[in-house]
């Protein structure tokens, strides 16, 4: 498999929109990734929009971006609350310097607005959040799926299987 040796955050907290946690999580994890679900605090059930529980295997503040190689970002109404965790915006730094993979959907772009990664990075979202993301100084692009080097970003659902395989894309292709 070969993301084989691969270690992945994936960002956890209420409400977050259950598809675009789970579709790339398991995406990732077909290949062959490991996958830590991470929260505000560990051992913690999270519930998403639509029920689906995630429990956090690790808390936020336990976490050292130099022993992952991405971090993905579920959108719903979790993003709202994660990027005010002052340990989620280092981790989102600390990726985006070391150029890691940075995946993010839907109204995720809040936590990379915050972690102020985004001037000059084209990417997309969930249409609600353009002004935001553009207010951001991004390019904002209309696109199922925009890959801005190590960044990401896809808008909703819909978008999950082309977003997932550019997030392994971009997985496989880190660190060689």
């Amino acid at each position: 498999m070969r993301l084989s040796g691969k270690r992945v955050i994936a960002l956890i907290d209420e409400e977050f929109e259950d598809l675009e946690l789970w579709y790339p999580v398991y995406r990732v994890r077909e290949e062959g990734a490991e996958v830590v679900l991470a929260g505000a605090e560990k051992g913690k059930k999270y519930i998403g929009k639509y029920g689906v529980p995630a429990v956090a295997e690790a808390s936020y503040d336990e976490l050292n971006a130099s022993e992952f190689d991405g971090i993905l970002v579920p959108g719903g109404w979790a993003p709202d609350k994660i990027r005010r965790y002052p340990k989620v915006l280092e981790l989102i730094r600390d990726m985006d310097k070391a150029k890691k993979p940075i995946g993010q959907i839907c109204h995720a772009g809040w936590v990379l607005i915050s972690a102020g990664i985004l001037k000059g990075v084209t990417v997309t979202s969930t249409p609600g959040i353009r002004d935001d993301m553009e207010n951001a100084d991004a390019i904002w692009k209309d696109e199922a799926v925009v890959v801005d080097g190590h960044i990401i970003s896809a808008r909703r659902p819909p978008d999950l299987p082309p977003y997932g395989k550019a997030f392994c894309d971009a997985l496989f292709g880190s660190g060689k």
